[in-house]
């Protein structure tokens, strides 16, 4: 039986005590049992006096006391010291207490103590309202298990036993086991057994910390909302938002609203406007302006999409995350965009598909599938496959070192494209340089346009300079001085410089979209 029912309970043992029918009720009767050493009656009052002893019967309760004045025609009852109502296996405890039968109101105070066997509430004072049916504490009052480590502390405490509800209010305290919860105001509707914290809350255990300004918690079906400047602190995650849903069973977590996370464990900080996490399939999606930033040793990865799925293992680790949706990509090394992407964490491989460009320096290679290798966030080489191409911008945007072909793998020294090797339809244009070398200087001089087709070929670069080019078969083509190159022979089929597309800042990524 938990806390919760105990308070429901003694609020009813009160309603048996001292309600319209209760045990002062004019309609029915009282006994006096044996043991009062002296009866006084006073005429002019109608005022019972009873002293030493003095014990009550009525219907199942007993009342004992030390003295007490019963007013017969004013139906008020006044006990004295050591008072004691017991009932079955209940037992109320108070200095003094005060009935008026007409009103149905009783005040309990000085040391008040109802009692059972696996449950006790202690408050310095306590009134009851057989009318209303609301008992109400003032001046702190405690709840507190026999058997077990729970209990529950305020200022204030109303109990409405009619309708199924009671309130605590004022540096409210609840702790269970090893959960502890504080908060300005608490309210338990006992038939729908639902639990509500309203003012600043901060609920804890050995695992999490919760903050936040309002929730509720369903007591049998273990879920609950959180509301307000929310904030949830684990080991190695905080998770802060302006809402916040959450179930054991399913282990479901929900987050709306500036979703902040920030995993230490996996090196992840998440934005979003709606965070979901399934702990028993191991996935979490977050959507709505989501970056996910995935921090290496040496670089932060920032991965933006409409919907971003995070897969974990067992223990929590990040294995792989998945995007859906205008991908964007940025580090400071390495920018992409496509409408899929893969991200591997194991092996720190990233797959990008249906419409992918990534972008290194003054390079942009595209095609329909393109995989990224990367150690500590820096590109090691990339496999292109289909209508691929890598375009280097010379010059300012004068003019484009280009390659193409059905695939492409791409080698990458300090973030730079240094090696190409085509395979299939492989097409390049070309514009080599002249290097003019004098005591003080060095010159460079285009010196036109090479336009080569081949089957095979291995492109080395420095810088996006081509170096040299090795044919696998015989190759086929012609070469323009720059005074002699037409407009149409400077781009390979389908050239796109796509510079607008390219994210520049991993914040504003969203606003590309």
């Amino acid at each position: 039986m938990g806390i919760f029912h105990k308070i429901y309970l003694y609020a009813f043992i009160l309603s048996a005590f001292f309600f319209k029918e209760g045990i002062f009720a004019q309609s029915n009767v009282l006994e006096l049992l044996p043991g009062t050493e002296k009866v006084i009656f006073d005429q002019k009052t109608g005022q019972h006096r009873l002293i030493g002893t003095v014990n009550f019967t009525y219907q199942g309760n007993t009342m004992y006391c030390d003295s007490a004045h019963y007013y017969e025609k004013r139906k008020i009852v006044h006990a004295y010291g050591n008072v004691h109502i017991t009932k079955n296996e209940i037992n109320l405890y108070c200095d003094s207490l005060l009935y008026f039968g007409a009103t149905k109101f009783a005040k309990l105070w000085g040391h008040v103590r109802i009692r059972d066997k696996e449950y006790k509430l202690a408050t310095d004072s306590l009134d009851y309202d057989a009318k209303s049916g609301r008992a109400t504490f003032k001046n702190f009052g405690r709840i507190e298990s026999i058997v077990s480590n729970e209990f529950i502390t305020s200022k204030y405490g109303y109990f409405y036993p009619n309708i199924g509800s009671f309130f605590f209010s004022g540096k409210v305290k609840y702790q269970k086991e090893d959960l502890l919860m504080t908060t300005d105001t608490l309210q338990f509707a006992y038939e729908k057994q639902i639990t509500q914290f309203f003012g600043p809350t901060e609920i804890s255990n050995d695992s999490v910390t919760i903050q936040c300004e309002r929730g509720w918690y369903h007591v049998k079906k273990e879920e609950g909302n959180l509301f307000q400047h929310v904030k949830i602190i684990q080991k190695d995650k905080v998770v802060s938002c302006d809402t916040a849903y959450y179930a054991t069973k399913p282990p479901l977590f929900t987050a709306r609203g500036k979703v902040q996370v920030e995993d230490k464990q996996n090196k992840q900080h998440l934005i979003s406007d709606v965070f979901y996490s399934n702990k028993s399939t191991g996935k979490t999606y977050i959507t709505g302006r989501a970056i996910a930033v995935q921090r290496t040793e040496k670089d932060s990865i920032y991965l933006h999409a409409d919907t971003l799925t995070i897969l974990e293992d067992s223990l929590g680790q990040t294995i792989a995350m998945k995007g859906n949706k205008h991908i964007k990509i940025f580090s400071a090394t390495l920018q992409a965009i496509a409408d899929s992407a893969y991200y591997d964490n194991i092996n720190g491989q990233l797959t990008l598909a249906k419409s992918p460009m990534i972008w290194s320096k003054n390079a942009q290679l595209k095609g329909d599938t393109i995989i990224v290798f990367m150690k500590d966030s820096i590109i090691n080489k990339a496999l292109i496959i289909g209508k691929a191409s890598a375009i280097m911008e010379l010059d300012s945007g004068l003019f484009y070192n280009q390659l193409s072909g059905r695939k492409m793998i791409a080698w990458f020294e300090k973030n730079e494209l240094q090696r190409a090797d085509m395979n299939g339809n492989a097409w390049t244009i070309l514009y080599p340089i002249d290097e003019i070398k004098t005591d003080s200087t060095l010159t460079k001089k285009r010196l036109g346009l090479n336009r080569l087709y081949a089957s095979d070929l291995r492109v080395y670069l420095d810088s996006g300079e081509v170096r040299s080019i090795t044919y696998f078969d015989k190759p086929d083509g012609i070469f323009y001085p720059m005074n002699q190159i037409k407009e149409e022979e400077k781009f390979i089929v389908g050239f796109e410089w796509f510079v607008a597309k390219r994210p520049k800042d991993p914040y504003k990524m969203v606003e590309m979209d």
